[in-house]
């Protein structure tokens, strides 16, 4: 049997050069479209004295903007930054100072009116729990029905799909919740 001088192995990676080629162009052109969206946040780094005259027992910035929360403990010593989801809309975001003022591990949830308007279908009480949209862990603020928790659905995590909290993912929010102390202050923006 005569060898032809193309492997098979030369003909795929022929066949793979050429179409990468042709998807080149198309994935530079969708990268350019204006209003692009996409799930991944591009986190802005933040700069506690832009937000704060003082960091006293610490810091927390929300970015809704890069979907990013932002922490600095008491000597900022220790900043960290988390992925989180933000609220679905404008309308529906809080923005400003306030400060946390409640903790609690295993949250229980009961749907906000506007909720319950926006959707029927949802439970009138959800305890803690698997199926909570709290996560495992919350963090309540001063504005009543703001908080930072945790979520058990990971797919929100860099959308905007809250009804006006921030969401982190479980592991990130009981993190979070362990070096927290209650009355930091804390600024969505």
């Amino acid at each position: 049997m005569k060898q032809s001088g193309l492997s098979r192995r030369a003909a795929l990676i022929g066949g793979a050069a050429a179409l990468g080629g042709l998807a080149a162009p198309s994935i530079v052109k969708a990268q350019n479209l204006e209003g692009t969206r996409r799930n991944a946040s591009s986190f802005v780094t933040q700069n506690w004295q832009d937000h704060f005259d003082t960091l006293g027992s610490g810091a927390i910035v929300c970015d809704t903007g890069s979907r990013a929360l932002h922490y600095w403990n008491s000597d900022a010593t220790d900043y960290r930054v988390y992925p989180s989801s933000v609220p679905m809309t404008d309308e529906l975001t809080r923005t400003g100072y306030t400060k946390i003022v409640r903790k609690k591990v295993g949250p229980d949830w009961t749907p906000t009116a506007n909720m319950k308007a926006r959707d029927p279908s949802l439970p009138d009480y959800m305890p803690p729990g698997p199926d909570n949209p709290l996560g495992t862990h919350a963090m309540y603020l001063t504005w009543p029905a703001y908080l930072i928790h945790g979520t058990h659905d990971t797919r929100k995590i860099g959308r905007r799909s809250s009804s006006g909290c921030i969401g982190l993912y479980n592991q990130k929010i009981e993190e979070l919740f362990a070096i927290t102390p209650i009355g930091m202050q804390v600024r969505v923006i």
